[in-house]
């Protein structure tokens, strides 16, 4: 890195945490530069030697970017005590954590990272990423209940954005996001008195889990990962 960053964004870059933590880190004394206690808003060059918690802070991760087939079970969760923690079922040597979440009852594939600052891009609603989705639910629906699907549904005391729906069977249809609030499908279905049975994610933006058996992971090949760059406004590297 050849230009300065403050050095809540220097703990992002480094796959360490969030900025608001370290922030937290910041504020409770917890971080030096050259020996310095760090305040909030000072900036980091490579020349600095970061210390956290007594250890020194190395520039120069290599950015890891990773998509996984999570199986039903798994828990999107970095919390290490949580039983079949994603982090846990991946064993990547980087320390990664993931793009959004998804529930333990469903399966599929998201997206992982020691990018910090990429998370928040790709969260952030109002650039409209689509997720898409396979959903069984439990009795067979008509065209009726994808209409409402795709106009939007009540839950959570706001209306859901339009989407895209597709059939796909009797009690199976395809489904395309542009916001990712909890629980979302289950609650549009349920809003609308069907129950999830199985829900499976088979793409985020361009990246999709074709040919990933559930529990592999690979990384993002050279076009996937330029092509997320780009989508969230950053310069391919």
């Amino acid at each position: 890195m050849s230009s300065r960053i403050r050095i809540n964004k220097f703990f992002t870059q480094q796959g360490i945490c969030s900025r608001r933590e370290a922030d937290r880190l910041i504020e409770t004394g917890r971080v030096t530069i050259n020996g310095r206690v760090a305040r909030l808003g000072d900036q980091v060059g490579p020349e600095d030697v970061i210390v956290r918690d007594g250890q020194v802070v190395p520039w120069g991760a290599t950015p890891v970017y990773i998509k996984y087939h999570k199986p039903v079970g798994v828990t999107t969760t970095s919390e290490s005590h949580v039983y079949r923690n994603i982090i846990a079922e991946i064993g990547h040597q980087e320390r990664i954590f993931p793009i959004g979440r998804l529930d333990k009852d469903s399966s599929g594939l998201i997206l992982l990272t020691n990018d910090g600052d990429i998370v928040n891009d790709i969260l952030r609603t109002e650039f409209g990423h689509q997720r898409e989705y396979i959903v069984d639910v439990d009795r067979p629906f008509d065209d009726v209940f994808l209409g409402r699907l795709s106009s939007g549904v009540m839950i959570l005391g706001s209306r859901t954005k339009p989407c895209r729906t597709e059939r796909i069977g009797r009690q199976c249809f395809r489904i395309v996001l542009t916001e990712g609030r909890n629980r979302q499908i289950r609650r549009m279905c349920q809003a609308l008195g069907y129950r999830v049975t199985d829900l499976h994610r088979v793409r985020i933006m361009h990246i999709t889990i074709k040919g990933l058996g559930a529990g592999a992971w690979k990384d993002l090949t050279v076009d996937e990962r330029r092509e997320l760059l780009r989508a969230v406004g950053r310069k391919p590297v």
